[in-house]
């Protein structure tokens, strides 16, 4: 505990430590030469030279190649899931995947999308990271469906949790979707968080009348909460 009685958080160890600083740089080494070279030109073994380390270290550390183009990808995958399971009393997933996408825009996330013209260049010159990205959308889509059955007691393979997961899934692919024909039409990221800032609301807006209820919590003490 610190001085105000608040948890410390663990020092890492020397070992621990200088794991993540060569996962580090590996990945920063991967990314620069995949945006010069283009993804599917670029071998581990010259990765590996960058980096100054062996090819089975790059290996130990990122299985698959594209796991060092994507390194966020448990994090993007768990996203959706997250927020359902964690969203509060009176809010139904609707509201909640609405206001955390939205806060994520104000953000600027690169998650989200916002990654940059450079590296969305790399991704849409890359049948190997297009084809990736799409079965990462779809594990989320897994993740949510699992997360909606799970916090509205209904068995995974029922057609309502499968049927709301795509609902709610597809209209996060679409909005990563424009965020990356933005950039690549050369918008800033600041220009394209004030235009998906006008946008986003439509189309969650579009799945109100089906989903505004759809797995609303109980309120704490009768309060309502809200139907967006």
């Amino acid at each position: 505990m610190d001085s105000n009685g608040a948890p410390v958080p663990p020092v890492l160890g020397l070992r621990e430590a200088k794991k993540r600083e060569t996962r580090q740089l590996i990945s920063d080494h991967a990314t620069r030469l995949f945006i010069e070279r283009g993804f599917d030109r670029t071998t581990i073994a010259e990765i590996a030279d960058a980096a100054r380390v062996a090819k089975k270290t790059v290996t130990n550390y990122f299985p698959r190649k594209e796991d060092l183009a994507l390194d966020h990808q448990e994090e993007f995958v768990a996203a959706l899931a997250a927020t359902v399971t964690a969203r509060g009393a009176g809010e139904s997933p609707l509201t909640a995947l609405r206001h955390a996408f939205l806060a994520s825009v104000a953000a600027q996330d690169p998650v989200a999308g916002f990654a940059g013209a450079a590296f969305t260049r790399m991704i849409a010159d890359s049948p190997t990271l297009t084809s990736c990205l799409r079965g990462l959308h779809d594990r989320r889509e897994e993740a949510l469906t699992a997360a909606l059955a799970d916090t509205t007691d209904t068995p995974p393979d029922d057609i309502t949790p499968r049927t709301a997961a795509a609902l709610l899934g597809g209209v996060h692919r679409v909005l990563f979707t424009r965020i990356q024909e933005l950039t690549l039409a050369g918008r800033t990221n600041p220009e394209i968080a004030e235009v998906l800032a006008r946008e986003a609301p439509r189309a969650f807006d579009l799945l109100t009348p089906a989903l505004g209820e759809y797995g609303r919590r109980a309120p704490v003490s009768g309060v309502a909460g809200d139907g967006s």
